[in-house]
């Protein structure tokens, strides 16, 4: 006998009475069980078998060997399979017995069977592949055990009455246990597949091996997150970079496919084809190339259209990103599952078990859309990083090919903003990239919804939307105007910013701090006021505060004013009001997605414009050479250097180029390089090149990293070396030797010492050819001669190689092979030393106008004194790593910036909107709930009246506090700007020696982008969904106060989440934002070193060293990214878990709740995961970047330097009046560890007196200036000028009063009237007298603009010697009464060092002078000499006493010759 209502032995199963099933108990029949219910996971594995099988065939991983596990879960199941097929034959016996059983008693085992059978052929397949943990599996496993608890339910039925089968009693049992430890041992991950890289990698990514539910709900990253909240993290914590994520991988994936572009666009190709073998170098005419076509190729990049541009580097990233950015967000319908609860909640009469069968669906429906939405942002999120490498990693190897006309096109703050700021731009468009598609999808399945609650009166939504949605898309088209104005105005920013602090030590010199600092604010100033009118039309967009409010209000007069018969019930209110909620989500979320767009458009487009750059092209020089032998230049012609030149040079010979100022001697060796673009004729180098540059360019490395140059290290070979480069006296005197750090542009060594690293790199490189540009303008006469003698003379290290040397010094002449004469550009004159002597040409006439010169110098070679060790070891990133919490002041920082009023104000309006939110829905739930009477509901004109004035309240309140954010927010961003700028300006010289530039960009880029845009944006969202969530904790106590229980216990577990998370994050950021400021240092050092890289073949080894510092920073961001998903995923499941316990609670109470009440209640609920969706993400956003207040703070603690101006002992403008200088028992050092590096200096220097300062390397001439300038403060004793102590002064007071021309001359990017006089103080009549006067006046007359003539970034447009005159020229226009040379004359040549002398005997006869001992014959005409010996006095007389005594000047002296 079979039980009631099921299936009988007999026959088939008769029609179930449905009704009675579902609204009176819950019972399914047992054929439905058999077939429906027990088909569904095998409907389920089947459909997803095929898929899944091609996904694991492209996909291996390799294998894994048998496991304990595997076997396990093999045996479980061939036992299923054995107990299904046993259930086949036992039905098909007791068939054959004569008992009649229905088709599904044999059909559901057999089925059964088999699909056990795939799943154990699929346990198997992923053991073969790798597969660690299975997500097919789980889902499998986990619908057969619900489909056998409805089995086992029936069975436990039939027990109770009393049928009896015991056979499929003891097979259903044992199904469901061995199903369910299938289950759970599925929750398990295998061990790791043989030979992977996670066995051998020391710290793998734990995602890897993470079981399929641990990564989807990202459980994986708990040990990371309880590391991090134990104890401080360090990077040595975090796991390695997976290889998908890493530069070698998705670099050269994107260089491939733009080199694939670019060859199709005929584009230059994003190579260097430059292949050097023993020793030659060739130019040779080319007729074939016209010097037309030649400029119209030039400028083809640089006249493309900017979109066809952009077009092209979308379509590159689009063919590698493209298919991750379609990934589409699953969002369960919970409005469904909503509808029917609210229609149960009005049916008194329905089963309790109906209400808890919804809210669990709800439930359900809730964490699954949890489970799609996290998944979808992490994978965003991974691209985002991904894209973010590959763009990092594509701009630094434009880098590397740019040509020079391209150089001075664009700065290093221009690209540190590219790599930072634009490509930030695209990776939010990657998470809003879908909105811009899926939003008129989700508002037209809103629409519909709407049309079926309330019929044709959901028209009038659909016009209310439209006639919206026009003026949000004008504002935003107005918006992406300010957006591109705010870019370029940042843009400017940074490249004024990274120009001051590569040259603030002249700033410093001159008292141009405020001068720069109102440049940078003006431009600042811009910049927010863009930013601002951006804001304010964004705001105006997101909110759309009229929105909802109009939609509801229209649609629901419409429906009830219409016709007297449409009640608005509680059902009808409320989905609507939450549909149409959903619509203004959508419809707020269009504008963010289209701004994504607009800003990632005008990023692209500034990306695009950088990478169409020009090119160097590798035509400009080969490797064919007409005659082994022989370097030869035929008929060569190159942009604005050269007319046709012919030049040879004999294999392993020393030619020497000379010629004035701007002849062209630097930009013959550019040509050599092939770093000029080459008009027409022909260039070939044959062998390997090492080029040292008359500005040397030195790396943030070791002295030895330097040198080495990536080379192996040769003991013998670098110690011979070092001697030959006069480098061991200077090693000895740094504190760690060799191994001693030098800082960024070696700015705590000497000019001669930075010359001399440069030139032992070139020589310890064993090249073929060298040419070496000036390389002894740099170091004093006795370092030079031995530096002649060692290294380049014909006795010297590379006397059997090709050298080309430029030099100003006459007196080396005589030693080399050949020499060349440059005059404007063509060579004038070629020979050696005697044929061009006997010519008596141009030449000659040089030599015989300044023969006295050269019999004075002899082997005098121009030097430098260097100056004494700065610091024991630079560390140019010094980042501590705090524990734990964000600390409360930095809140409190940025909340003082923006203000108390306006906090108070936000704050008040936050509240007042609320409240009015608050009653609207409370009013719309009364509607609701008002009786019906006759099909109609009293009131109604009033209850719209109401609705209506309560929405313009709300709409009002609810614009308003997004304006006095984002105000708020510009205003602390502002001031915080300010005290960075001020901080930084006011900071000694010892902090920028200690602080690296590229730490200083990430402040004023990253962080404040952050601070500016982020910060506000994140905080307001995060005020808004805050109040938001507490309106609906206080409309769910107040329709079920038992909730409080379910609350509070977890609000006290979204607070412990929101803490555990914290402490980790915190700390993630910081560990990021440390490994980003050396990308930005790295790429300020190629851009800056570029020529070098490329003369010694280094491309790859550095892209190599960018590449890890980006991977670095990946493998710092990634946990990041992990993080916040972790902490979205949990707290929603919170959230879930609330709109669970609502309903519960919601039916229990169902007696005493009205439809209203509980619909209002269960409306607002619905909205928590949303809300805390979105609020997690504005939390973590801020928590993340509230950091970059606390970096941006944390140079107000940093020491500062005396103050500027002193208005209680300013001076008058008359002083000083005669210019004496006394130094009293004066004595310096530059750190308080280190020793004195002058030491009791006791000298009087009477007004208008000529005084020399001589003295061997390291003896402490130029410390002498750094303590008379004070740019560091006395140790002991004082210095005072016409008997006022300087040290009671001002800085700028001081400073203004001293004019000192510096070895290294620096220009700014601007005009060179903005360079001669940055403070405007001076008339252009005295500027063109200063010009005059320094010969420069011809020449900037020719120039376009002349006065207004743009200078590139450190004035690369001129050549060295230029940028020393117009150095000059700023000294003529100051007129003070102390001028100090530190090496003024290092860079150019004899004939200008004369006329140079000369103007400042006669310019500056009045003034006191200080000349800094250069060449020695310079110092010889002063009235007296000081001669400095350890940092103290050794001499000090006139120069005829001083000979007499035959001391150490007099040493000096013979050492130059001159005896």
């Amino acid at each position: 006998n079979s039980a009631p209502g099921h299936c009988k032995c007999q026959g088939p199963c008769p029609r179930p009475d449905w009704n009675q099933t579902w609204f009176i108990d819950l019972h399914f029949p047992q054929c439905f069980q058999d077939t429906v219910v027990a088909w569904i996971p095998c409907a389920f594995l089947w459909v997803v078998f095929p898929f899944y099988y091609l996904y694991l065939k492209h996909h291996k991983k390799g294998y894994i060997r048998m496991s304990h596990l595997f076997k396990a879960k093999m045996v479980l199941g061939f036992i299923l399979m054995l107990l299904c097929f046993s259930n086949l034959f036992f039905t098909l016996w007791e068939i054959n017995q004569g008992t009649l059983r229905a088709p599904a008693f044999f059909i559901s085992p057999a089925v059964l069977g088999i699909t056990m059978m795939l799943a154990v052929f699929l346990t198997q397949l992923e053991r073969q592949k790798g597969v660690q943990s299975s997500g097919v599996l789980l889902i499998y496993w986990l619908l057969s055990f619900l489909s056998s608890i409805v089995t086992v339910n029936l069975k436990i039925q039939h027990a109770m009455k009393l049928v009896s089968d015991p056979f499929h009693h003891i097979a259903s049992y044992t199904y469901s246990t061995l199903v369910l430890v299938e289950l759970v041992i599925s929750f398990f991950t295998d061990q790791p597949p043989f030979f992977s890289k996670i066995v051998s990698d020391s710290n793998p990514c734990p995602e890897a091996s993470a079981s399929f539910v641990s990564r989807i709900t990202y459980w994986w990253f708990s040990g990371l997150l309880w590391k991090g909240y134990q104890q401080p993290l360090e990077a040595e914590d975090l796991w390695s970079l997976m290889k998908e994520n890493s530069s070698e991988e998705i670099v050269s994936q994107l260089e491939r496919e733009w080199k694939m572009y670019c060859g199709r666009a005929r584009l230059q190709p994003f190579s260097l084809c430059f292949f050097r073998k023993t020793g030659s170098i060739t130019f040779e005419k080319d007729q074939q190339r016209e010097a037309d076509l030649t400029e119209a190729r030039e400028t083809q990049v640089l006249l493309e259209p900017e979109d066809c541009q952009s077009k092209s580097l979308l379509k590159v990233l689009w063919s590698m990103f493209g298919t991750y950015f379609l990934f589409v967000k699953f969002s369960a319908n919970l409005l469904f599952s909503c509808s029917l609860f609210l229609e149960f909640m009005k049916d008194q009469e329905s089963p309790n078990w109906k209400g808890y069968f919804y809210a669990g669906l709800m439930f359900f429906l809730a964490c699954l859309q949890t489970l799609f939405e996290q998944w979808y942002m992490y994978t965003c999120l991974v691209i985002g990083v991904r894209l973010k490498t590959a763009v990092t990693g594509l701009v630094y190897r434009k880098i590397l090919v740019m040509s020079n006309a391209a150089r001075k096109a664009t700065t290093v703050g221009e690209i540190v903003n590219l790599v930072s700021v634009d490509v930030q731009k695209l990776m939010d468009l990657i998470i809003y990239f879908n909105g811009i598609w899926l939003a008129p999808i989700r508002i037209i399945i809103c629409f519909v919804f709407l049309w079926q609650l309330l019929g044709p009166s959901a028209l009038t939504a659909v016009a209310v939307f439209f006639l919206l949605l026009p003026l949000n898309f004008a504002i935003t088209k107005k918006r992406s105007q300010f957006q591109v104005s705010f870019m370029q105005h940042k843009d400017d920013r940074a490249k004024l910013t990274n120009a001051i602090f590569s040259d603030i030590k002249v700033i410093k010199l001159y008292a141009w701090e405020k001068a720069f600092m109102e440049k940078v604010l003006g431009i600042r100033k811009q910049e927010l006021q863009a930013l601002k009118r951006s804001q304010l039309l964004f705001a105006s967009v997101v909110c759309c505060p009229f929105a909802p409010f109009q939609i509801a209000l229209v649609m629901f007069a419409v429906y009830t004013l219409v016709d007297e018969t449409h009640v608005l019930d509680a059902q009808k209110a409320f989905v609507s009001l939450t549909l149409i909620n959903i619509l203004n989500t959508a419809h707020s979320f269009l504008p963010f997605s289209i701004n994504a767009l607009v800003q990632a458009k005008v990023s692209l487009n500034r990306l695009a414009a950088f990478l169409s750059l020009e090119e160097l092209d590798s035509d400009n020089m080969n490797t064919n050479l007409l005659d082994s032998s022989l370097i030869a230049v035929t008929s060569g012609a190159t942009v604005l250097c050269f007319g046709r030149i012919n030049l040879s040079v004999l294999e392993g010979n020393l030619l020497a180029v000379v010629g004035q100022v701007g002849a062209g001697k630097s930009s013959l060796l550019a040509t050599l390089l092939g770093e000029l673009q080459k008009l027409e004729g022909h260039v070939s180098v044959k062998g390997t090149v090492a080029y040292v540059p008359q500005q040397a360019w030195i790396q943030n490395a070791s002295v030895e990293d330097n040198i080495l140059f990536g080379k192996e290290m040769d003991d013998s070979w670098y110690n011979r070396v070092i001697h030959a480069c006069a480098l061991h006296p200077d090693l000895e005197t740094f504190p760690a030797g060799s191994r001693s750090e030098i800082g960024e542009k070696g700015i705590n060594i000497s000019g001669g010492q930075k010359q001399r690293v440069g030139l032992a790199r070139a020589v310890y490189q064993k090249a073929a050819i060298y040419l070496l540009d000036d390389p002894l303008s740099a170091v004093d006469a006795q370092v030079g001669q031995h530096i002649f003698e060692q290294v380049i003379g014909p006795n010297g290290l590379l006397k059997e190689k090709t050298r080309i040397l430029v030099t100003h010094t006459i007196s080396i002449l005589p030693y080399v092979d050949n020499i060349v004469v440059l005059v404007d550009g063509e060579i004038s004159e070629m020979g050696c030393y005697q044929e061009l002597l006997q010519k008596n040409g141009v030449f000659a006439d040089f030599l015989y106008s300044y023969s006295s010169a050269q019999e004075e110098e002899a082997y005098d070679l121009p030097g430098n004194p260097h100056m004494q060790i700065i610091c024991t070891l630079l560390n140019h990133l010094l980042l501590i790593v705090h524990c734990f919490y964000v600390n409360t002041s930095i809140y409190l920082d940025y909340l003082k910036a923006m203000g108390s009023p306006v906090c108070l104000y936000i704050i008040l309006l936050f509240t007042c909107q609320q409240t009015a939110s608050f009653c609207r829905g409370y009013w719309l739930s009364k509607w609701a709930d008002d009786p019906v009477n006759n099909g109609t509901q009293k009131h109604t004109e009033l209850r719209v009246g109401v609705f209506g004035v309560l929405g313009v309240i709300q709409g009002l309140l609810t614009w308003s506090p997004s304006p006095a954010v984002l105000l708020g927010g510009t205003i602390a961003s502002r001031k915080l700007f300010r005290q960075l700028l001020e901080n930084i300006a006011r900071s000694p010289m010892m902090f920028f020696e200690q602080t690296s530039i590229g730490n200083l960009l990430n402040r004023f880029s990253k962080e404040m982008d952050a601070i500016d845009s982020v910060i506000p944006d994140k905080l307001k969202s995060l005020l808004g969904f805050l109040f938001n969530l507490l309106e609906i904790y206080i409309v769910i106590v107040l329709a079920t106060p038992i909730a409080v229980v379910a609350i509070v216990p977890l609000t006290v577990l979204y607070a412990a989440f929101q803490n555990f998370y914290v402490a980790t994050s915190c700390q993630l950021r910081r560990l990021e934002a440390a490994s980003r400021s050396p990308i930005y240092s790295h790429i300020s050092e190629t851009f800056q070193g570029s020529g070098v890289i490329r003369a010694y073949k280094a491309q790859q080894r550095f892209i190599s060293q960018n590449d890890f510092r980006v991977d670095e920073n990946q493998r710092m961001c990634f946990p990041g990214v992990v993080a916040d998903r972790w902490l979205a995923a949990n707290l929603e499941f919170l959230g879930n878990s609330i709109v669970l316990f609502a309903a519960l609670f919601a039916v229990i109470n169902k007696k005493q709740l009205t439809p209203g009440i509980a619909a209002f209640s269960i409306s607002y609920a619905l909205q928590i995961t949303g809300i805390l969706n979105w609020m997690v993400r504005s939390w973590t956003e801020i928590e993340n970047n509230v950091v970059s207040v606390e970096r941006v703070k944390e140079y107000s603690t940093t020491p500062k330097e005396a103050p500027w101006t002193q208005e209680a002992k300013s001076q008058s403008q008359a002083w000083p009046t005669e210019g004496r200088i006394e130094f009293r028992n004066y004595s310096l050092q530059y750190r308080p560890n280190l020793e004195l590096a002058l030491k009791n200096i006791t000298i009087t220097i009477r007004g208008q007196e000529k005084i020399g300062i001589a003295g061997r390397t390291g003896a402490g001439k130029s410390t002498l200036a750094v303590g008379l300038l004070r740019l560091v403060e006395a140790a002991e004793g004082e210095i005072s000028i016409d008997g006022i102590n300087i040290a009671h002064i001002g800085l700028h007071d001081l400073r203004t009063k001293i004019t000192i021309i510096p070895q290294d001359p620096i220009l700014f990017s601007g005009s060179l009237r903005m360079n001669l006089d940055p403070l405007n103080t001076y008339c252009d009549a005295d500027i063109w007298t200063a010009l005059e006067l320094t010969q420069l006046k011809n020449f900037v007359l020719n120039l376009p603009d002349q006065l207004n003539y743009e200078c590139s970034e450190q004035g690369e447009n001129l050549s060295i010697g230029q940028k020393q005159l117009l150095c000059l020229a700023r000294a003529l226009l100051r007129k003070t009464k102390i001028l100090v040379l530190d090496e003024a004359t290092a860079s150019v040549d004899v004939e200008m060092d004369l006329h140079i002398q000369s103007m400042i005997r006669t310019q500056f006869k009045e003034c006191t002078v200080l000349t800094i001992a250069h060449r020695v014959n310079t110092i010889l005409d002063c009235n007296r000499i000081l001669v400095l010996e350890n940092g103290q006095i050794a001499e000090f007389d006139t120069p005829e006493k001083l000979m007499a005594q035959k001391g150490l000047f007099y040493r000096l002296v013979e050492e130059s010759g001159l005896v």
